[in-house]
């Protein structure tokens, strides 16, 4: 199994009461870590407005921080769970995450899927089409990355887009394109793209979802004729971690009071509650065995969220030191290791520019 870690970008409740000024270093210094450490890639959501209530906290932009992350790391792969196809126009999305790709040395993953949130779609004027069309977007949008990403043009007379001969240059670096992760767990739509044109997939993380949609996706590839063993499939997962049940139970504390002013009783709750039915709740024990039996069952891929990160690296730290070393071989790259608790990552020539920069006192 490979694994990537979220970085927290304000859309889950995660920066809450972090200057808005400050929230890009603290999240730079997450993905820093990560590019140091035992992780194969950092993660961002493509959302506008914070969930599962829209507030006024910030929501980091996730293309934005694709390139700003490509920046400030050498080796850890960048990707999105998962891109809105209807949010940008897919020729231009395909030119984004390609000049991105030539940015970071390779090492762009295109998560990719219909869209949901209904609210932010509206608020952002993209109406709020039914499933089905959106569904139908999102296989007219991948036709059209995948062809820019591998000849340098795109044209398709869609029902939804329409582009003749849209150059895309730079190519991408990675050999046949960025790789595409077509997320949802949709039995008889979603999946069947996937089986068509994904080299990765994104659904049900319990085992017993897990094994139900590997089963759908295996016959979508056999009905279309690709190679299901050649699709990695994944899965995300809330983590909560603790030495013993009563740290995994004050770490959720802590979680609701912080969603709580914003929630409200009834959705803090339910939040929490979707954190203890996560295969990553628990002892260090407890999520090495759950993990390892969807592992065995085809699971190739892991990305996982601490809801706390941004304020607190000590569940962060257990899980990288007690359960990913029984999971995962090392991340591709060279002489990593993972961090202890009071190391910090080294900063890079150019970084220490900046930080002298902030720490000048503000003249205003």
């Amino acid at each position: 199994m490979k694994a990537g870690v979220f970085i927290p970008q304000g859309w889950r409740f995660d920066l809450v009461g972090i200057d808005p000024a400050q929230q890009w270093e603290a999240m730079a210094s997450l993905v820093r870590r990560a590019d140091a450490g035992p992780w194969e890639s950092v993660w961002v959501y493509d959302h506008f407005h914070t969930t599962p209530v829209p507030s006024e906290e910030a929501t980091h932009e996730a293309w934005t921080l694709m390139a700003a992350f490509a920046a400030i790391t050498d080796r850890v792969r960048l990707g999105q769970m998962c891109t809105c196809m209807a949010y940008r126009n897919p020729a231009y999305l395909a030119k984004v995450a390609a000049t991105i790709d030539v940015v970071s040395g390779g090492r762009v993953d295109m998560g990719i899927g219909a869209g949901w949130y209904e609210h932010e779609w509206r608020a952002y004027g993209y109406g709020f089409p039914r499933a089905g069309e959106r569904l139908a977007m999102l296989r007219e949008g991948v036709q059209i990355m995948k062809q820019a990403w591998e000849t340098g043009t795109a044209t398709l007379d869609g029902e939804h887009y329409q582009v003749d001969g849209a150059i895309v240059r730079p190519l991408p670096l990675q050999e046949g394109g960025i790789p595409l992760w077509v997320a949802g767990g949709g039995e008889k739509v979603t999946l069947r793209i996937a089986a068509r044109y994904a080299t990765h997939t994104n659904f049900d993380g319990s085992l017993e979802g897990f094994t139900h949609k590997s089963r759908l996706l295996e016959q979508h590839c056999a009905d279309v004729g690709t190679d299901f063993g050649a699709i990695t499939r994944s899965a995300n997962y809330n983590v909560a971690i603790g030495t013993d049940e009563r740290e995994v139970n004050e770490r959720l504390r802590v979680l609701r009071e912080r969603l709580l002013p914003h929630l409200g009783d009834e959705r803090a709750d339910d939040a929490v509650a979707g954190y203890r039915d996560s295969l990553a709740t628990g002892t260090p024990e407890q999520i090495v065995e759950r993990l390892t039996e969807v592992n065995e069952a085809g699971m190739g891929y892991g990305i996982f969220y601490f809801p706390e990160v941004a304020y607190d690296t000590s569940g962060l730290e257990l899980f990288e030191r007690e359960v990913l070393p029984h999971l995962v071989g090392p991340p591709s790259g060279s002489d990593l290791r993972v961090l202890e608790a009071d190391e910090t990552v080294p900063p890079r020539p150019e970084e220490e520019v900046a930080d002298v920069a902030r720490a000048t006192p503000d003249p205003h």
